[in-house]
């Protein structure tokens, strides 16, 4: 399938909802941590096959804010996979020219993840190849309220004008800041939701469901798969079909 895909309308941004470990593991008869440590590779492959295709930028949503609300033992062994998986994969992102960052409310994060995090961002921001993002204590409400409390701060202060916010302003204060809006959204796993994800980066996004497909089964080809169906739609963006297709 990759000799299929055109280079030249690649999605800048690709998002990807990894979901299905838990269930996973079930269908093994093992405990869901079990699943989360069978989905490294799967991470490894839509790294690898985004760098090689030239995407410019790869979204994980690694934790979000609710996941908190798992159970402790859950939370706890994913906070250490987190930890072993930066410092293992190093190599790998360096090697693959691929520039580490992150989202979210990291802070909230136990401090040898923060700082397993950190060294491994520092070590990769010089790299020119893909940028890999991890959602970390992210949810898109989360985003959406920060970036409102940010602006309000300004407006209280008296150096931003309520009538000066506007979309580009707002977008600028998000989490994600001057990175582009989300392009293809992928999920694993069968739910067709959002999952609080990017609420306002996925406002145009393609979305592709992988309907029997659990993430720790992910690989290229699946990677591939997604992309040749976002390549066949088209986006309108709210115009009509007739103004996207007639020459300007």
């Amino acid at each position: 399938m990759k000799e299929q895909i055109d280079l030249e309308n690649l999605p800048k941004h690709i998002a990807i909802v990894m979901d299905g470990n838990g269930r996973w593991a079930k269908q093994r008869g093992a405990m869901r941590v079990f699943g989360h440590h069978n989905a490294i590779k799967a991470v490894r492959e839509a790294t690898e096959g985004c760098a090689e295709l030239g995407v410019g930028y790869l979204t994980l949503y690694a934790f979000s804010t609710e996941n908190w609300a798992r159970p402790k033992i859950e939370v706890d062994a994913l906070m250490a996979l987190l930890v072993h998986t930066i410092s293992d994969e190093l190599p790998t992102l360096l090697k693959n020219n691929v520039r580490l960052d992150t989202i979210g409310h990291t802070e909230s994060l136990p401090q040898g993840c923060q700082q397993e995090l950190h060294a491994a961002i520092e070590r990769t921001k010089h790299n020119t190849g893909l940028n890999l993002i991890l959602a970390l204590g992210y949810s898109g409400k989360w985003d959406i309220v920060q970036a409102t409390q940010a602006l309000a701060r300004q407006v209280q202060n008296g150096t931003l004008a309520p009538e000066a916010i506007n979309e580009e302003l707002f977008n600028a204060h998000l989490a994600t800041q001057q990175r582009p809006e989300v392009d293809l959204m992928l999920r694993t796993g069968g739910d067709h939701r959002i999952s609080n994800f990017m609420l306002w980066q996925l406002a145009y996004a393609e979305l592709y469901i992988y309907d029997e497909l659990f993430w720790p089964d992910f690989r290229r080809n699946h990677l591939y798969e997604a992309i040749l169906a976002y390549q066949q739609r088209e986006r309108r963006f709210g115009k009509t079909s007739e103004q996207v297709t007639s020459p300007s």
